[in-house]
């Protein structure tokens, strides 16, 4: 007979023993808790924090740019402690660096410290240019689900304002962080001034746009005590539709008020669009109906840090499919 090894013995050993099944069950239950309690994740996250500054400087090419802002800036931000890396580009009227610190750098005190920085520096800004604009960013910034909403009946125009309803309800649910909307058109109420209608009666076109922002504000009046109630006094209201823009006095003729409608059509509807979002199948060059191309609109949700990715997605999607 051959002799038995240590990993035989050993073998041996746990197959006679009665605490085997314990422990075969104590695994399998500890797998399972795993799969549950432990976060899914698409994006690892590891910290590694980065920051955005942005310099306006209207007016300016971008080799004065680079020159006046962005090298200088560079200069400062590398004295910034555990920065690794700096991307800046110049563009005219605009310098932006990305900042990038050191994989496991404390995302908070990175901020401060960039923000120390550039706040001490405050008086080396040139003539022409902005206070920097600082904005981070972070992984949890990517959106992690993508909703697309088209329609071969409805249009840009109305697919947005669809998709802006269900935004305000994946607001709601808990551990979302941001949601955008992608594509549409949004609504606009746009005024149209008639030149000979302004030149009768007299009426600037520099004058028109301090009556409708005055127009368009709302403002406490004060309040009024009385019987252990309070009563707010406003006044003013918003402009909600074309006919409140077009009863907006404008000016005096004759004696008689100049309204709006008077001088300029108005247009409520669809603004300019800058861009589309089609959804369709087939080659990308085929862009009539007939190959099933159709407006469309995305909704892009963002979580909160530290949250589940899956659970979140599963929320939305239940919460679309109730809608």
């Amino acid at each position: 007979m051959k002799e038995i090894g240590i990993a035989g013995k050993l073998a041996g050993a746990f197959i006679q023993s009665k605490l085997t099944p314990l422990i075969i069950a104590a695994s399998v239950l500890l797998g399972i808790g795993a799969v549950i309690l432990l976060p899914r994740e698409e994006e690892p996250q590891i910290i590694v924090p980065m920051i955005d500054v942005m310099v306006q400087m209207p007016g300016s090419s971008s080799k004065e740019v680079e020159e006046r802002v962005t090298k200088p800036m560079e200069k400062l931000l590398w004295e910034i402690p555990g920065v690794e890396y700096i991307y800046s580009t110049s563009s005219p009227g605009m310098s932006v660096a990305i900042v990038r610190f050191k994989v496991g750098q404390n995302e908070e005190d990175a901020i401060v410290r960039l923000n120390q920085k550039l706040f001490a520096n405050m008086d080396l800004i040139p003539d022409g240019a902005s206070q920097p604009l600082v904005k981070p960013r972070s992984i949890d910034d990517v959106p992690i689900l993508a909703l697309t909403l088209s329609s071969a009946y409805y249009d840009h125009f109305t697919l947005r304002r669809i998709a802006a309803q269900i935004t305000d309800q994946i607001k709601q649910i808990n551990d979302v962080s941001d949601v955008k909307i992608i594509g549409g058109q949004r609504r606009q109420v746009r005024v149209l001034l008639d030149e000979d209608k302004m030149s009768s009666r007299n009426i600037a076109p520099a004058a028109i746009v301090p009556m409708l922002e005055h127009s368009n504000q709302l403002s406490t009046s004060g309040n009024m005590t009385s019987q252990n109630k309070e009563v707010i006094v406003e006044t003013g209201n918003f402009l909600t539709s074309s006919e409140d823009v077009g009863n907006v006095v404008v000016g005096v003729f004759g004696d008689r008020p100049v309204f709006l409608r008077d001088v300029a059509t108005i247009a409520d509807g669809a603004e300019e669009p800058a861009d589309y979002v089609m959804f369709g199948t087939g080659a990308a060059e085929n862009t009539d109906k007939k190959s099933g191309v159709e407006p469309a609109v995305t909704i892009a949700v963002s979580k909160r840090k530290g949250t589940n990715a899956i659970e979140i997605a599963d929320k939305i999607l239940s919460k679309v499919e109730s809608l």
